[in-house]
């Protein structure tokens, strides 16, 4: 069973509604719209302000069709493509979020480098799932509720990720296109009963890109959480065996 944060118990939940958050999330908007950052750019803070940036690398998988491409527009606050496009390679897409701790009342900002590579292209290219693999710190799954076969696959996509890439990586599944209700092929009773069984929180995506923020804070807010609390395990396992380390060398 995978191991998952509770919601809200490390990160302030809704913090980009909260009056504190303005000066952090104003360096991620402009007019009202989140801003584009390129691989080298990243928000400016003045140095009363200055914050911490943490980088995390994340792939998206799932079914050719299933709008990856268009998740990864969405949680970058960028335009959203109307028409369906395969992926032909890599294609990468950086997202800045601020977060704030609960217990320390620290800020800092989630680089998150989304990862996109179309489905065809890693059956064709036997390189490019070994690199989407390496140093990857977490994998979304989706499913779209408007194709039943994406949400039966999702066994077979989490499998390829079960202990294969070496280290501990964080899982995350994520339902596109739930604003097509009445295209809907997946339940709500299904998608519990897999989240029980699975143990993998589900996120839900879907509908017009509105203030920008509001949309995607959930499920990035949910990916923030889930990451940093892998780090702490991660921390406190490496200090707990360097003390056995220490303590048999004596």
């Amino acid at each position: 069973m995978a191991q998952v944060c509770p919601p809200g118990s490390l990160v302030v939940a809704d913090w980009h509604r909260c009056a504190d958050s303005k000066e952090y999330f104003s360096k991620i908007l402009h007019k009202k719209r989140r801003k584009n950052f390129g691989l080298l750019e990243s928000p400016v803070m003045p140095p009363h302000a200055a914050v911490d940036t943490v980088n995390y690398k994340i792939f998206i998988s799932g079914k050719t069709g299933v709008g990856k491409s268009s998740l990864a527009a969405r949680l970058a606050g960028h335009t959203i493509p109307n028409m369906h496009c395969e992926t032909t390679g890599i294609e990468t897409t950086v997202v800045y979020w601020p977060v704030k701790l609960r217990t320390s009342g620290k800020v800092l900002f989630f680089r998150l480098q989304l990862w996109d590579c179309g489905e065809n292209a890693l059956r064709r290219f036997d390189h490019l799932f070994p690199s989407c693999q390496e140093q990857v710190d977490a994998v979304l799954f989706l499913f779209s509720f408007s194709d039943r076969t994406s949400f039966d696959d999702l066994p077979n996509q989490i499998d390829k990720w079960t202990g294969k890439s070496g280290r501990n990586v964080v899982k995350l599944v994520v339902g596109t296109k739930f604003d097509l209700y009445m295209h809907c092929d997946v339940t709500e009773r299904e998608v519990r009963t897999f989240q029980e069984t699975s143990g993998l929180p589900v996120m839900r995506s879907g509908g017009e890109v509105s203030d920008g923020l509001g949309d995607v804070a959930a499920l990035l807010n949910c990916l923030a959480e889930n990451l940093w609390h892998q780090d702490c395990l991660t921390t406190s396992s490496d200090h707990h065996q360097s003390q056995q380390e220490a303590g048999t060398s004596l």
